[in-house]
């Protein structure tokens, strides 16, 4: 796609096209925009019958660096994969959407963008009449599993080889190797022979393997549920992306389901790790006419040993423990229990944690925050003890390195730069959607601000002020902000459908 703004326009009238652009009302000159074909595994059986149903590719971006991104705009209209939706998409998973892929950026936690949301005048019937919303999204490519899929079930296995060749020339040039057999053409312009299609085609499942691994690792370390791993959504590049019914944990609970249709609980939180493995299974299977079935099957025995290692990093990282010794996983399994069995708030419990000097005795505010609620009448003495037992087996760990006073202070600085004070709440969200749906977008620019900027308050504005203020005013110092309210304790849980 070739594409621009008309070069005689004026800055206002560029931004309007923009405008119109992002809102689904009107193409840049150039652009062709196009729905794509995919199918997939949904909820576990193969359904053949997917594709775009309310997006569009708008084309490619190519940055001053060579670099491309794909324009993906989602809820433009009916497409020739609508089946029986409407192509509409709603401010309610707009909003969403928006809000999460952002958080996940400032996390550094592979995703798609959100370069703009608007609204519009549509009225879009789902489990209500809801307004209509479009989001323009950003990412390296929108290739999925369900793209190699389709091809593959289908027995169409000469397209599957240029799919193959295309993901290799342009995401995995790294699995191709430096020369190829016609030395005097550009690597761009060389067929690909099927020996060296096959060998980098493994080289690439190899890498998706690794991605994905790390992806989800990053997803159990920060508590993020998808909600719908289906092989349609997930990506070839690693990157978390169709933000539907996910959730981010509150209370720690493992077994947490936001997706009301998932009866069956096959995309909670804890069952991540092995639906990815069980989705990579497929795309292995798709590959399987034109790569070596033993070799794919081979290659997924890294997949367990990559997402442990990661993890194992991911969890070192946000429990602030200054270097890798064996006994580490055991101390991070009794962490979990012990916020499991108070259904502590898990964004609280790591902000809390870092903010204590280890070289001082444990806050009773820290310890009774851990303890957490575990009956009508609060936390125990056993909760308690509970609580104080694990923090004095952290305590020895830490402080066995030898660390001086600057050698804390850097390590708590460490700690609450990848422990964020904000996290997209499913009850915050529904706030902000509530009011962007009156026409009031104020909330959204605030709790924007915040998750894209979660490791500190605006008011501190720093990592160092925040060390600061829970140095003077006390551990929970920040958890007063407004937009770090975790639900009511009595509330009941919010279940999301994956209606858009």
């Amino acid at each position: 796609m070739e594409a621009a703004l008309t070069s005689d326009a004026s800055s206002e009238e560029a931004l309007e096209q923009l405008r119109l652009l992002m809102a689904g009302e009107r193409l840049l000159p150039g652009m062709d925009a196009l729905a794509q074909k995919y199918t997939g595994h949904q909820f576990g059986h193969y359904n053949p019958q997917l594709g775009d149903g309310r997006g569009i590719l708008l084309g490619e971006l190519e940055t001053e660096h060579g670099k491309t991104f794909d324009l993906h705009l989602k809820g433009a209209g009916r497409t020739p994969y609508s089946r029986f939706g409407d192509g509409q998409a709603v401010v309610r998973s707009s909003v969403r959407e928006y809000l999460a892929s952002e958080y996940m950026a400032a996390l550094g936690i592979p995703t798609s963008r959100a370069l703009a949301l608007a609204v519009n005048a549509e009225r879009v019937q789902r489990e209500t009449v809801e307004p209509g919303a479009t989001v323009l999204r950003v990412c390296e490519s929108h290739l999925r599993f369900g793209h190699f899929e389709w091809l593959s079930h289908s027995g169409r296995h000469e397209d599957l080889k240029t799919l193959i060749d295309h993901a290799l020339r342009e995401h995995f040039a790294e699995c191709l190797p430096e020369h190829l057999p016609a030395a005097d053409q550009p690597l761009a312009d060389q067929p690909l022979t099927d020996q060296v299609r096959v060998t980098a085609a493994l080289a690439m499942f190899e890498t998706v393997i690794t991605r994905t691994a790390n992806l989800i690792a990053a997803w159990q370390a920060y508590g993020f549920v998808h909600a719908v791993m289906n092989t349609d959504n997930m990506s070839l590049l690693g990157l978390t992306f169709d933000y539907g019914p996910y959730a981010f944990l509150d209370g720690y609970e493992e077994n947490l389901v936001p997706n009301h249709t998932d009866q069956a609980g096959r995309y909670g939180f804890a069952q991540q790790p092995g639906i990815g493995l069980w989705n990579l299974e497929r795309l292995g299977i798709a590959l399987s006419p034109l790569v070596d079935v033993e070799a794919l099957s081979a290659a997924l025995g890294a997949y367990e040993g990559e997402l442990q290692r990661e993890y194992a990093r991911l969890m070192r990282a946000r429990l602030g423990l200054p270097d890798a010794r064996d006994e580490d996983m055991t101390l991070v399994q009794q962490w979990r229990e012990l916020l499991a069995a108070g259904k502590v708030d898990h964004t609280h419990a790591y902000r809390l944690l870092g903010h204590w000097d280890v070289t001082q005795p444990a806050p009773e505010t820290l310890v009774v925050r851990l303890a957490g609620e575990r009956g009508p009448h609060g936390n125990s003495a056993q909760a308690r003890d509970e609580a104080s037992a694990w923090l004095a087996r952290y305590q020895v760990r830490v402080m066995a390195i030898g660390l001086s006073a600057e050698d804390e202070r850097q390590r708590r600085l460490a700690m609450l730069g990848c422990n964020p004070l904000y996290v997209p709440r499913t009850h915050l969200l529904l706030e902000v959607i509530a009011r962007v749906e009156q026409g009031d977008d104020t909330t959204l620019k605030a709790l924007r601000q915040r998750l894209t900027a979660p490791f500190f308050r605006p008011e501190e504005g720093s990592l160092e002020a925040a060390l600061a203020l829970g140095q003077a005013q006390g551990v929970a110092a920040e958890l007063v902000d407004d937009w770090t309210r975790p639900p009511a304790a009595n509330a009941a849980p919010i279940c999301m459908s994956c209606s858009s």
